[in-house]
């Protein structure tokens, strides 16, 4: 595998965002075309066979497109080719392209001659892990794997080509932006990938990106951060500027796979050994055939609980259990409850909270969605994560199970700041507006707002170790004026044990252990 420079590129990325995707200045993207051979042992230039199995082959950032597809699909056969040359009009290219752009079919020419492309992306139907897939695997030794015209042809062709066949999109993106010898005819192919993919989205087709090294400009603006789940391999340099365009003094740790996924933008580093594998998972998940999906769609059942039967006898009992220490939380609840699951990561917004976990699992052969918050106080980002899975959720038909334990929302200036009040609303909106069964259970604190965003209207259950609260009750005495002594008082009054919730009609019933 290649090395890993100081600035957490690969060596010989020659990956720039717009203006030098090609590779290097006025070249034709010879740069990092340089006979680097792959992990399986093969040039980097070399064709892997259609079609053939990928067992001995390694997911490594720098193999070619159909190495590349090879190393992540059981089988795959390469789609066919649109006509019409990328130009609207669908005749030829005039020489040197839409520009007149000296060299430019010369450094095409080099291009196809040395990679055995002729344009920088291959799309392909690929089975992975079972799943009939649509590939979308860039060739970074084409070109920079830069976007034009021709390329937005094979996009699109690829995209619609899943709609009508109900099929999931992956892309395999190791690009640095759009062709500069295109112009501004490359650029607008990003509002023409944006077209698709969002047409896609409509038709609950899910859409993963893995990103491969260099994925930046364009690319990574479209098919990159537009994915339902981004996966990236470590090392891999990511960001909407390339290395050549960026400010001098840019932390270039912000460019790449790792700082992205501190940064709230993807979802996982994996790495290369372990991608096929993962992705093979996120499609056993995400990638149900469509027309399984025009049956109604059963809510998730609420776990059994996990702790002792007993119900408090008082207010302030019921507090003093659902804060022990040993309380079971949301990690032991989803171990139960799940047979096997994978998490997203980050609200896109640039936040990560660790306070809360979402994402999908299998429980007896369905799959569902999960958002569960895990005992601390929940930031804004853990509310934007929580309310980007519901409607990712909901947009695939899949149900949710939200887990209620927080003491409530974080009240820091930080969180402030991040725009907690927005959060929240968003949660709240994301839940009311859900078209699949949402199912809630309380399974510790309930602290007011910050607890009830996560809350599924009409359709919460309550553990017997579990309360839910307006306020604090010690919070609720200060309000009142009230003396220490006078706090487990206070906490009767608030009416907040899971006995006090169903008799107020607030939670649907009290889950049993098992």
């Amino acid at each position: 595998m290649s090395s890993v420079r100081s600035d957490g590129a690969w060596d010989g990325d020659g990956g720039a965002g717009n203006g030098d995707a090609d590779g290097r200045p006025g070249g034709d993207g010879a740069d990092g075309a340089d006979g680097h051979r792959g992990a399986d042992g093969a040039a980097a230039g070399d064709r892997a066979p259609a079609g053939n199995s990928a067992a001995t082959t390694l997911p490594c950032a720098r193999l070619t497109a159909r190495q590349a597809i090879a190393a992540v699909a059981d089988t795959y056969s390469e789609a066919a080719v649109p006509d019409g040359h990328g130009t609207p009009s669908g005749a030829s290219y005039a020489p040197d392209g839409p520009l007149g752009w000296r060299g430019y079919d010369d450094a095409r020419a080099r291009a196809r001659e040395r990679t055995g492309e002729d344009e920088s992306v291959v799309t392909a139907l690929a089975t992975i892990g079972g799943r009939e897939t649509v590939v979308l695997s860039f060739e970074f030794r084409y070109l920079g794997g830069s976007l034009g015209e021709r390329t937005g042809d094979r996009l699109e062709a690829a995209y619609t080509h899943a709609r009508e066949h109900g099929l999931p999109v992956v892309s395999l993106i190791a690009t640095g932006g759009s062709r500069m010898q295109e112009g501004m005819r490359a650029l607008t192919q990003l509002q023409r990938v944006a077209r698709q993919s969002a047409l896609n989205r409509a038709a609950g087709l899910p859409q993963l990106a893995v990103l491969r090294d260099p994925t930046t400009g364009g690319g990574w603006a479209t098919l990159g951060a537009a994915a339902d789940v981004i996966l990236a391999l470590p090392g891999a340099q990511v960001g909407f500027a390339g290395s050549r365009v960026r400010p001098p003094d840019a932390d270039p740790a912000a460019y790449t796979a790792e700082g992205q996924l501190a940064a709230g933008h993807l979802d996982a580093v994996v790495p290369p050994d372990r991608l096929r594998a993962t992705l093979q998972r996120w499609l056993q998940l995400l990638g149900t055939p469509r027309e399984s999906r025009t049956e109604a769609v059963e809510p998730a059942p609420p776990p059994d609980a996990l702790g002792p039967p007993e119900l408090p006898e008082t207010g302030w009992g019921a507090v003093v259990r659902a804060r022990a220490p040993g309380r079971p939380r949301a990690d032991a609840y989803l171990r139960a409850y799940f047979d096997d699951w994978e998490e997203i990561s980050g609200d896109r917004c640039g936040g990560v909270d660790p306070g809360i976990r979402c994402g999908f699992g299998h429980r007896e052969g369905r799959t569902l969605a999960f958002a569960a918050q895990c005992g601390t106080a929940t930031r804004p980002a853990g509310f934007r994560t929580a309310a980007r899975l519901v409607r990712l959720a909901d947009r695939l038909g899949i149900p949710v199970l939200t887990l209620v334990d927080t003491p409530g929302a974080a009240n820091d200036a930080a969180a402030e700041r991040a725009g907690a009040g927005a959060a929240i609303a968003d949660t709240f909106a994301a839940l009311a507006t859900a078209r699949v069964p949402l199912t809630s259970l309380l399974i510790g604190e309930g602290g007011s707002g910050g607890a009830l965003a996560l809350a599924a209207p009409g359709r919460l259950w309550a553990t017997p170790d579990s309360y839910f609260s307006v306020i604090a009750p010690e919070l609720a005495a200060a309000i009142l004026k009230r003396d220490e002594t006078q706090i487990h008082e206070t906490a009767d009054q608030l009416r907040i044990r899971p006995p006090d919730l169903l008799e107020l009609g607030v939670i649907r019933g009290i889950v049993p252990p098992a």
